[in-house]
């Protein structure tokens, strides 16, 4: 065999190893951007949504103080800034069932669903790189 049907060879078995990649995890259609923080679950009751800030303001989540019902979905949406949601199990103490903290919101629009699945009862929760700055804020999770 000459170098060139060598090299016809080795550039099919490559494309036809590309072509069975297509089946690897999808990403999202052309002209999409990814979402960081799709949403994990399906919601079985209401999606209440909290905005995490950075502006002229400070830093900050609207509201911070928020309720909801086991069932329900707290969606966080970046507006600007980077951040996350957190639980603090220093701040939250004996709790049982809290989510760990969330990874960062980078991309404004972007969002983070935590679904609601932890005993009534009220939940402190913060943005980890921005607590000591005030952004904080209260979960309150009533009975049915």
């Amino acid at each position: 065999m000459t170098a060139g049907p060598r090299w016809i060879l080795v550039l099919s078995l490559l494309a036809l190893g590309a072509c069975g990649e297509k089946d690897a995890a999808p990403g999202p259609p052309a002209g999409e951007e990814p979402s960081a923080a799709a949403p994990s679950v399906a919601p079985t009751g209401t999606v209440v949504e909290i905005k995490a800030i950075t502006d002229d303001q400070g830093n900050r989540f609207e509201p911070n103080e928020v309720e909801v019902k086991p069932g329900d979905v707290l969606r966080v949406v970046l507006v600007s800034g980077v951040h996350n949601i957190s639980f603090p199990a220093d701040k939250n103490p004996g709790a049982v069932g809290l989510p760990g903290p969330s990874d960062m919101l980078q991309l404004p629009g972007q969002t983070l669903d935590v679904p609601i699945n932890f005993a009534p009862g009220d939940y402190a929760f913060q943005c980890d790189p921005h607590a000591a700055l005030g952004m904080t804020g209260k979960l309150e999770v009533e009975d049915d």
